[in-house]
């Protein structure tokens, strides 16, 4: 009796155990195919302003320069608009998702402003990124000081675009209205080093 109540006990737990396998041979992808189209432009409306991202191309070739901007217009009832920012109101922090890398977008924190004309876009250019910390990864610290260089690696890169900024929403109490306005945009890079 206990020898088939042991071999009832080993038939289930076989069962189950081949139940929960796996089938490993299926291929997982949790990448966008190549013919997959990106998005390269992308506009937020927000109360009296217009956000503006955009990569001039969807895909760039080995040693290609990556031409990506941001513009902020003011449609509002003024003719012109005072913002508040750090040295830019864009920036541009990205996601290589082939690698799952963060690429971060460091900037100097100094208030500046800007006068906004309305119906004239305010547009910057982005001029590069990139910040690691010596513990970082060697592989992650090599591909970063790539990126420093505009040397973009092969792969798929989102662009997670910002316009961060405020407004005097009241002259004689100076009461801040503060924006952050945000957008992607995507672009892969083929052939590269």
């Amino acid at each position: 009796m206990k020898k088939i109540g042991l071999i009832l006990i080993f038939l289930f737990l076989s069962i189950g155990l081949f139940g929960c396998q796996q089938n490993n041979n299926k291929k997982v992808d949790n990448e966008p195919s190549d013919i997959e189209p990106l998005d390269t432009k992308a506009e937020v409306i927000e109360e009296d302003f217009v956000y503006r991202l955009v990569t001039e191309k969807a895909e760039y070739g080995k040693n290609e320069p990556i031409k990506i901007y941001a513009e902020l217009e003011y449609t509002g009832g003024k003719e012109e608009i005072e913002i508040f920012h750090s040295a830019s109101p864009f920036s541009f922090p990205m996601v290589e998702t082939t690698r799952n890398y963060e690429i971060g977008y460091g900037m100097d924190e100094s208030l500046s402003s800007t006068k906004l004309i309305k119906g004239e876009p305010l547009r910057a250019e982005y001029r590069g990124s990139g910040v690691y910390d010596t513990e970082d990864k060697k592989e992650y610290i090599h591909f970063i000081r790539k990126i420093m260089n505009q040397e973009f690696p092969k792969g798929r890169y989102v662009v997670n675009g910002i316009a961060d900024f405020y407004v005097k929403a009241n002259e004689e109490t100076e009461q801040e209205k503060k924006y952050n306005i945000k957008s992607q945009v995507e672009f892969r890079v083929k052939n590269s080093n």
